[in-house]
């Protein structure tokens, strides 16, 4: 379900120059990086690139579900930690990004591991605005 612009608690505005291959930087000047395309893509990969910077905001939104799961559920997931490998590739409209989400949990037995992360990949904002658009796999 949507939210309307009434509902919004905060937004985050970032602007690019020279797309792939430029700078990226945030109304408040604290993101302000150069990006270039990765090696494996014929760039140079000097600067970070779009997948990293979706990459790390994942796995910050994801870990905050997590939290938010955990809590409902008293689960301990202190020291834990979620990873987001997002790949980018060839497909039929151009380019396409894939996503794999993985946490370690320590204070956890692997199926109590595997329930928190199913239910904050139900909650967490990036996989709603994902859901059905990419693949998004849970290892």
């Amino acid at each position: 379900m949507s939210i309307q612009q009434s509902d919004v608690l905060y937004t985050a505005v970032a602007t690019a120059e020279n797309g792939r291959d430029g700078r990226v930087a945030t109304e408040d000047g604290r993101l302000d990086v150069v990006v270039n395309p990765p090696k494996e893509m014929g760039g140079s990969g000097e600067g970070t690139n779009p997948e990293q910077l979706f990459a790390a905001g994942y796995s910050a939104c994801f870990q905050g579900a997590l939290g938010v799961v955990a809590r409902q559920t008293k689960a301990d997931i202190s020291g834990s930690t979620v990873t987001a490998k997002v790949g980018i590739g060839k497909n039929d409209d151009g380019f396409g990004i894939i996503v794999e989400i993985s946490a370690h949990i320590p204070h956890v037995d692997a199926a109590t591991g595997r329930a928190l992360l199913e239910q904050a990949h139900q909650v967490c904002p990036y996989s709603k605005a994902t859901r059905g658009n990419i693949s998004v796999t849970l290892v």
